[in-house]
Order: C-alpha cells, then sequence, then structure tokens
C-alpha cells in the first residue's frame, strides 16, 4: 500500500512540474492513473491530479466545437450571392413572343443601311437618311410608350409632371434631328443622346417598366447606337454613291 501511494505521489509531483508538456503525450498514462484511482478510492486525496489529468479530455472536446469566424463570413457572402436579383438582360427570355418578334423585325431598319453599305462598299445617302428618319420615329414611339403607360389607373407611373414631362423629352429630340437632318452628323448625334438619356430614365428615374420590356430597350437601343455609329464611320470611308437628298429623285 506505501509503496503504491509513493507511485502515484511520484506521478503527481511529474505533473505539477510539467503541467503543458506531457498533455498530448501521456494521454494513456493519465486514464489508467484515473481508472486506479476510481478503484482504490484514493480519488478525494488528490485533486490537483485528478483535476490536471481530466483537462487534457476537457480541451479536446473543446476543440471538437470550435468554428472559425471565417466559415461565418462565407456563408454569409454566398447567402448575399443566391438573393441577390438577377441582371435585366436575363429577362429576354421571358419577354412575350409577338413583342419579341416584332422588336427583332423593327431592328431590320436600323441594321439594313449600313449592312447594304458594307456590301457595296459605298456610301449611300438616302439609305443613310432613311435611318435617321427611322431613328426619330422610333424615338417618339419610345415617348408614346411612356404616356401611355402612366394612363392606367393600376400603373405604378402616374400621370404627374415627371412621367408626362420624361415622355415628351423623345419627341423633342426626334423633331430637332429632322430640323438639322440635312448635317448627318448632327442628326446622328442627337437621336443617340435621346436614345441614352431615354433609356437611363427609364431604367433608373422613372418607375419600372415590365422586366421583359427593359430586356428589349436594353437591346433595340445597343442595336441602334451601333448602327448609327457604322454609318459614320462608313461616311468618311467609303466614296458617295447615289442621291444626297430625297427630293432629288426624279
Amino acid at each position: 500500500m506505501f509503496h503504491f501511494i509513493q507511485k502515484c505521489s511520484q506521478a503527481s509531483s511529474k505533473m505539477l512540474r510539467y503541467p503543458f508538456s506531457g498533455l498530448g503525450a501521456s494521454r494513456k498514462t493519465d486514464q489508467l492513473f484515473l481508472k486506479t484511482l476510481l478503484q482504490k478510492n484514493y480519488f478525494p486525496l488528490y485533486p490537483r491530479a485528478w483535476h490536471l489529468s481530466s483537462f487534457p479530455v476537457c480541451e479536446s472536446r473543446t476543440r471538437c466545437y470550435h468554428t472559425s469566424p471565417c466559415c461565418f463570413k462565407k456563408k454569409q457572402k454566398q447567402a448575399e450571392l443566391t438573393t441577390r436579383s438577377p441582371s435585366t438582360i436575363t429577362y429576354l427570355s421571358h419577354s412575350p413572343k409577338p413583342a419579341l418578334f416584332l422588336t427583332l423585325a423593327g431592328l431590320v431598319p436600323f441594321v439594313a443601311p449600313p449592312l447594304i453599305m458594307v456590301m457595296t462598299k459605298a456610301y449611300i445617302p438616302i439609305l443613310a437618311f432613311t435611318q435617321v428618319a427611322y431613328g426619330a420615329s422610333f424615338l417618339s414611339f419610345l415617348g408614346g410608350i411612356r404616356w401611355g403607360f402612366a394612363l392606367p389607373e393600376s400603373s405604378p407611373a402616374k400621370p404627374d409632371y415627371r412621367n408626362l414631362t420624361n415622355s415628351i423629352v423623345p419627341v423633342v429630340f426626334s423633331w430637332f434631328a429632322f430640323l438639322i437632318s440635312e448635317g448627318l452628323n448632327e442628326a446622328i448625334v442627337t437621336l443617340i443622346i435621346g436614345l441614352g438619356i431615354t433609356l437611363h430614365s427609364e431604367l433608373f428615374l422613372l418607375p419600372h417598366y415590365p422586366n421583359w420590356f427593359k430586356a428589349l430597350r436594353i437591346v433595340v437601343t445597343f442595336v441602334a447606337f451601333f448602327s448609327f455609329v457604322i454609318t459614320l464611320l462608313l461616311k468618311d470611308t467609303y466614296p458617295k454613291k447615289g442621291l444626297q437628298k430625297p427630293d432629288q429623285v426624279e
């Protein structure tokens, strides 16, 4: 009995001298030491040794429940990405088929004049004039859409000064483009500015159209913009061919 108590005291003195160095390497010996103490009922005589031997078990359990804050940040970022609304252009496939097909057909007067000029390798002023005339008519049509969108009682756009004034702005740009149509460059630049201002006000400033209609508006505006820019480039690249003004047709 005295020999056993002496061994226990030696083990406890070692643990008191090196309380942290032997925690990871001597877990098996600590468990055996706890079993012998429980069997011999020497548990109250060595409270410090029991406390130190049970500390690695508690430490290992607490490590199992440890979580890094970076994981929570990653989960929050993933949640934000999933809750973001998709971009407007993705709603193009949700457009009604009549509206989609008529809009695609309405792009032909924008694309056809520069395409014919590229194929013939000549700048044709009358085709450029028809492109400007169609762009001005289309810009006036956009103003009428805004006016009509504000008329129904259930519409989010009310017939106030803001909506009705913005519906008149495209008409003013189209009228001014016709007024200066003799200078084709100035007329095209006026139409481009009018299309840009109208698109910006419809997407960000005024009560929103349906998402599918906004997607169509974006496509039409960019196609018209690039077609006008190509016409301006062809004017300085290819030689002129054909009539310069519609009133010169015999």
